[in-house]
């Protein structure tokens, strides 16, 4: 019995040897696997399915572009338009009411799946200044001063809403007399709005 305790010391011993051995050869023990793949992320920027009919119920259903993983996601909102308003009026209550919905903060559960906003409270919008295209949106904000997060949002927001003619652009301009431009909401401003900044034109002729 004595015998085969002393025979397993040796064999004891060699394990912290081994150990050794091997970090000097460069190649690192451990006691976990790593072969897992990659941590889960805790940004999944998806949300479960809304009622529609309960949104519907609370106005106007549209969609707004949010921020998550610094890409551009829509979420599900609604707007209030009154019933019998002019198409003209129509256009900018939805238009506020999308900038109102892009500057308030994320519910919790859109909070906890990664979303957030560059929008900042307080943006007001208007219509065509004489010499503007119809379509024109003039900010209370001009667009170069928005942040190119806040700008992407607003501009793909718009351009796919009943504030513009739904063709992926829209005419906006700011306070100040300078003249408006088109801008476009495009895979890459969506894909990359803090790199990539919506393409715009003058609207001179339109």
């Amino acid at each position: 019995m004595m015998t085969a305790r002393l025979a397993a010391v040796p064999r004891l011993l060699a394990v912290p040897a081994l150990a050794v051995l091997l970090a000097g050869c460069g190649i690192r023990a451990t006691e976990v696997p790593t072969n897992f793949g990659a941590a889960p992320s805790r940004v999944q920027c998806s949300l479960s399915e809304p009622d529609v009919s309960t949104q519907a119920a609370r106005g106007l259903p549209v969609q707004v572009f949010l921020l998550c993983g610094s890409a551009l996601v829509t979420v599900d909102r609604t707007v209030r338009v009154p019933d019998g308003a002019a198409d003209s009026e129509r256009r900018m209550l939805v238009a506020q009411g999308l900038l109102d919905q892009l500057a308030t903060p994320p519910s919790a559960a859109e909070k906890e799946a990664g979303y957030s906003t560059d929008v900042r409270d307080g943006i007001t919008v208007g219509g065509p200044r004489p010499g503007d295209p119809e379509d024109t949106l003039r900010l209370s904000t001009a667009p170069a001063g928005l942040t190119s997060y806040a700008l992407a949002q607003i501009v793909c927001t718009f351009s796919d809403s009943a504030a513009a003619e739904g063709d992926g652009s829209v005419v906006l301009g700011g306070p100040g007399g300078e003249a408006p431009r088109r801008y476009e909401c495009t895979d890459e401003v969506r894909a990359r709005p803090g790199s990539t900044e919506p393409p715009s034109k003058g609207v001179a002729g339109e």
